[in-house]
């Protein structure tokens, strides 16, 4: 990371993909739209690269990253599939599914973009703007979430630039993201895995395999393990403000989270509020969560309290976001 950097702003278009895929291919820093939340990408191949990736974040580098590629063709000349990987590739690829799978021999992404491990994590993108920024570039391009290192994941160019504006080069603005929360994470293990619930849901993945996915092992959750895969630490996606779960009343000067149209004891006391949704879409919750979040921690308020949200469909990727708010910055 250079110190006190231009960070330029430019629409999506010709001239963003261009301008993104030059400053990749020198080793720099470009934020771009993705379905799920906006990504910052890097060289996965370039080492230097990457440790500027982790610095401008402020990221751990045991925590590994996420290699995003165009096609099937780029995922399997860095990682091994077998018929269970094939099938949810052909299946859910593009979209919001990561697969964590063995290196590929001769895999030529940096070990520091996997933390040292020997599997890596890749996913096809299904935004068209980080599918031409992919295609230009013509690599695999390591893209966590591109906002500060625990911070409430960007779903718009202007969160973003909020956090890191002056930390890297350029932010390609595709407006807001569909999906809102990050892709989901499968191991590709022995049996598959649910490492991350995230934009596809489980059930779906379950009927393309035909079998429950396992759950990840009891101590996969800490901040003093290496995760298996991003999004894996204990506390991660966290507001400024403390988040207290579950909510069913409201105390004096808190901000509330809502979703659906219940009332709530002490509503009138708010600091201020905001619904996921209204009419209790857990899709609509899904896209609307961390820009509600982000703009109810710019109150200054001390603590936001979330009304529950269903476990079903994308319900389960926003409690596991939530939950991991709740712990707090380390």
């Amino acid at each position: 990371m250079k110190v006190g950097l231009q960070t330029q702003i430019l629409p999506a278009g010709e001239a963003a993909v261009a301008a993104a895929a030059r400053i990749l291919a020198a080793g720099g820093l470009v934020a771009f739209p993705t379905e799920t939340v906006y990504g910052l990408g890097a060289d996965a191949t370039n080492a230097a690269a990457i440790a500027s990736l982790y610095q401008a974040k402020g990221r751990p580098a045991f925590n590994p990253l996420i290699a995003h590629v165009g096609d099937l063709a780029a995922a399997r000349r860095i990682a091994r599939f077998d018929a269970a990987a094939l099938a949810l590739a052909a299946a859910f690829w593009p979209g919001p599914l990561t697969l964590v799978l063995p290196k590929a021999p001769g895999c030529a992404v940096a070990d520091l973009m996997t933390a040292g491990l020997e599997t890596i994590a890749v996913r096809i993108p299904a935004h068209p703007v980080a599918r031409d920024i992919l295609r230009a570039f013509g690599g695999p391009v390591a893209a966590p979430s591109a906002n500060l290192s625990g911070h409430v994941s960007p779903t718009t160019a202007a969160h973003v630039a909020s956090d890191l504006s002056g930390r890297i080069d350029l932010i390609v603005d595709g407006g807001a993201v569909a999906v809102g929360v990050e892709s989901t994470i499968v191991g590709c293990f022995d049996q598959p895995m649910l490492l991350r619930p995230g934009g596809l849901p489980r059930a779906e993945i379950e009927r393309v395999l035909g079998r429950a996915l396992l759950a990840p092992p009891d101590d996969a959750d800490s901040d003093s393990e290496q995760p298996l895969a991003p999004g894996m630490l204990a506390s991660h996606y966290a507001p400024r403000a403390r988040v207290r779960l579950d909510a069913v009343s409201l105390e004096p000067g808190e901000a509330l989270l809502a979703f659906g149209s219940d009332a709530m004891a002490g509503i009138d006391a708010a600091a201020a509020v905001m619904n996921l949704s209204p009419r209790g879409d857990i899709d609509e919750a899904a896209a609307n969560l961390f820009g509600h979040l982000r703009a109810l921690d710019s109150k200054g308020v001390g603590t936001i309290a979330v009304m529950p949200v269903p476990e079903q469909g994308l319900g389960e990727a926003i409690n596991d976001r939530l939950r991991r708010a709740a712990v707090g910055r380390p």
